[in-house]
């Protein structure tokens, strides 16, 4: 009888891959991965939307930024591992479903933390993501010599540390986890840091853009199916088609945008170092979280198109037109900057500069946002023709 392809043993010894392997892509188990972290996603943008709807600016600012954190954080550690040591064996696989139920954990701790920063639910789910995280690094590690081997052990003790202080910050007074929340944050984003000083891990760059296009993609349809959501429910409670449909355009026009100006430019040559890679990683904090607020954005000026949202008119466009703005200045800074000359250089800055400005209009703010990212698109690809 033939052996069974080496790809296929149940269990096998975790070596690195090569950077230079050919067509690295993006396996169904990660994509699984994707989709089940967008659950946890789509909670952060539907309490979003809520806070956001009640006037409580504040207080939904905090609530996201502390839900995305924890959900961003979990995805990128993951993503960057499997680029460098994926061997898709039973251990591996069943140590990845255990960091996908770690994240539904956190997705239902998600209304908690926005709620009244109740942060015991949202904790247990992350730590076992992370803890999970700990057992992958342990393997490397043991296939792994010198410098790796260093490399992977770091990692281990890093991650399980923050995990420590997260735990203890459980039981800390309430009005201390706020202001401790940060420490956390910095220690969190420090490990990789300290873990890779001397020895980076063996990612893939045509994978890792390709993980990260993936997920902003995902991102996008999250959002465009929030504001399908938001825009039925509004029109089969109070049938306000005329007030709803320039929300619907411009929506649209932002979301179809997005995806077009974010795989405009290819950035496979931006990461060759670590250097050049981590900052690049990290900024994608800004480019998802964004896009993702996008969406409670639409469903908070829905609620207010029909009058059933607590906040005023340009209060409801700000909530569409400052995540717009952030995640087309965001990506000009990771991706368009690298690549533009000349004239082409200004379009999304002064386009980000312009949706900001829509915020000033009021109701029709969303639908001036909408035909500013569209007219942001056909100048670039006129530019782009004209180069060529």
């Amino acid at each position: 009888m033939t052996a069974a392809p080496d790809r296929y043993r149940p269990v096998r010894r975790m070596l690195a891959r090569d950077r230079g392997e050919a067509h690295r892509v993006a396996t169904p188990l990660e994509l699984f991965f994707d989709l089940c972290f967008v659950v946890a996603i789509a909670q952060a943008g539907r309490e979003l939307a809520h806070s956001l709807a009640e006037g409580h600016v504040g207080h939904a600012l905090v609530g996201y930024t502390m839900a995305f954190f924890a959900i961003w954080w979990a995805w990128m550690n993951f993503t960057w591992f499997a680029s460098a040591y994926d061997v898709d064996d039973v251990p591996y696989r069943l140590t990845t479903l255990v960091q996908i139920t770690g994240v539904l954990v956190l997705a239902a701790g998600v209304p908690r933390i926005f709620e009244d920063q109740d942060l015991a639910l949202g904790v247990a789910g992350y730590v076992l993501m992370r803890l999970a995280m700990v057992t992958q690094w342990l393997r490397a590690a043991r296939g792994e010599a010198g410098p790796g081997r260093t490399c992977a052990l770091r990692y281990a003790a890093g991650i399980t540390a923050v995990q420590v202080f997260w735990v203890v910050l459980l039981f800390l007074p309430h009005g201390w986890q706020g202001p401790l929340f940060p420490v956390g944050v910095l220690a969190e984003l420090a490990v990789p840091a300290w873990a890779e000083k001397d020895n980076p891990t063996p990612w893939h760059r045509h994978h890792i853009v390709e993980r990260y296009g993936l997920f902003t993609i995902i991102v996008l349809g999250e959002t465009v199916a929030a504001a399908t959501v938001a825009i039925q429910t509004a029109l089969d409670e109070h049938r306000a088609v005329a007030e709803l449909l320039p929300i619907a355009a411009g929506g649209l026009l932002i979301c179809f945008g997005a995806w077009w100006i974010y795989f405009a430019d290819d950035v496979h040559h931006v990461l060759r170092t670590n250097r050049q890679a981590l900052p690049w990683g990290y900024g994608h904090f800004v480019v998802f979280a964004s896009a993702a607020a996008v969406g409670g954005g639409l469903e908070v000026a829905v609620e207010h198109a029909v009058g059933a949202a607590h906040l005023s008119d340009r209060a409801a466009a700000a909530a569409v037109t400052v995540p717009t703005a952030l995640f087309l200045f965001t990506v000009w800074a990771l991706h368009s900057r690298h690549h533009k000359r000349g004239a082409a250089q200004l379009i999304l800055p002064l386009a980000a500069l312009s949706v900001l400005a829509a915020t000033l209009a009021g109701d029709a703010g969303v639908p001036i946002a909408g035909a500013l990212v569209a007219l942001a698109v056909a100048v670039g690809i006129t530019l782009s023709a004209n180069r060529s």
